[in-house]
């Protein structure tokens, strides 16, 4: 099994930054497409960002220019740093993994249980 652990989230003021990250831990084989969703009340869940294993990043539109994905693949780490939030980023961000565990070696995808970012106006 493979799981997911974020942290970083919390309450900032519109116009600051947040940095989270998520951790990938269990009996993994390789680590494909890592990602950013979000969800806030009364919403579908949505696309924020994604990187590939060789670093190949993409970004919903509403969060380009503002939010940096990255990884570590030695870590089993991808971070999301946010920078210039808006009260519309306030939401709860989930981190997700395409990934194998060491027995089945198959990729299914894999979720945190997220973590609430608050943007006060």
């Amino acid at each position: 099994q493979v799981q997911l652990v974020e942290s970083g989230g919390g309450l900032v003021q519109a116009g600051g930054s947040l940095a989270l990250s998520c951790v990938a831990s269990g009996s993994i084989f390789s680590i494909d497409v890592m990602g950013w969703y979000r969800q806030a009340p009364g919403k579908q869940r949505e696309l924020v960002a994604t990187v590939s294993s060789s670093g190949s990043t993409n970004y919903a539109d509403s969060v380009k220019g503002r939010f940096t994905i990255s990884r570590d693949n030695a870590k089993k780490m991808v971070y999301l740093q946010m920078n210039s939030l808006k009260p519309e980023d306030t939401a709860v961000y989930y981190c997700n993994a395409y990934a194998a565990d060491a027995y089945r070696r198959v990729l299914r995808l894999y979720w945190g249980q997220g973590t609430q970012v608050t943007v006060s106006s």
